[in-house]
């Protein structure tokens, strides 16, 4: 078994990262009990230093992570999990705890679809006024489908004639797609995994 360099709270760092797409989604702490919960139940648990008490993540908002990998950094005193979040990680209702943003490149979001999907997942929820994603939750599947099926025909005309519309047609059916899943109770996850089985 490994030894891990506990602080002198007996506590260790832990970072927790989605296993299908590598978004850092919190920071927590692990003592020698949640490591062992952790390695025993493969479901994240870990050192709550404000209650001073072991805790299961998401035990009552069921929002749990499912471990698929447990690792460790080279001096032993940091851990990383990489996890099937359920729901979002953070209390505030945000996926990942890492939300506010200093400083960031004029790069676009690698994780683009996560943001988008939960976008699209609170506009499901919420259904605010003046929204075209309210729009199509509230009109409803045949209407979604009607949209999927013109954003397929316009992505088929824009590749034939090989113009700069790809792009633009590309990204509304990928959109619409994304709400179809949405209605439909599909998570993003279940396609990653999906895509990853035909590697």
């Amino acid at each position: 078994m490994t030894t891990f360099k506990f602080n002198s709270d007996g506590l260790i760092p832990v970072i927790a990262q989605e296993a299908s797409t590598n978004e850092v989604l919190m920071l927590a702490w692990m003592n020698q009990d949640a490591i062992d919960q952790t390695l025993k139940t493969k479901y994240a648990h870990y050192y709550s230093r404000s209650r001073q008490q072991l805790w299961k993540k998401g035990e009552t908002s069921g929002n749990v992570q499912r471990v698929k990998s447990f690792s460790y950094d080279c001096d032993a005193d940091a851990i990383l999990l990489k996890v099937e979040q359920t729901g979002v990680a953070c209390h505030t209702e945000h996926k990942t705890c890492f939300y506010r943003d200093i400083f960031k490149d004029d790069v676009p979001d690698a994780n683009i679809l996560d943001v988008l999907f939960n976008v699209i997942k609170e506009r499901k929820a919420f259904r605010p006024e003046g929204s075209y994603t309210t729009y199509l939750f509230d009109k409803g599947v045949d209407k979604i489908l009607k949209k999927v099926g013109e954003e397929t025909s316009e992505v088929i005309i824009a590749a034939k004639n090989n113009n700069d519309e790809l792009i633009y047609e590309a990204s509304d059916l990928i959109y619409h797609l994304l709400v179809l899943l949405v209605n439909n109770g599909v998570e993003l996850s279940d396609i990653y995994k999906e895509l990853a089985s035909r590697r």
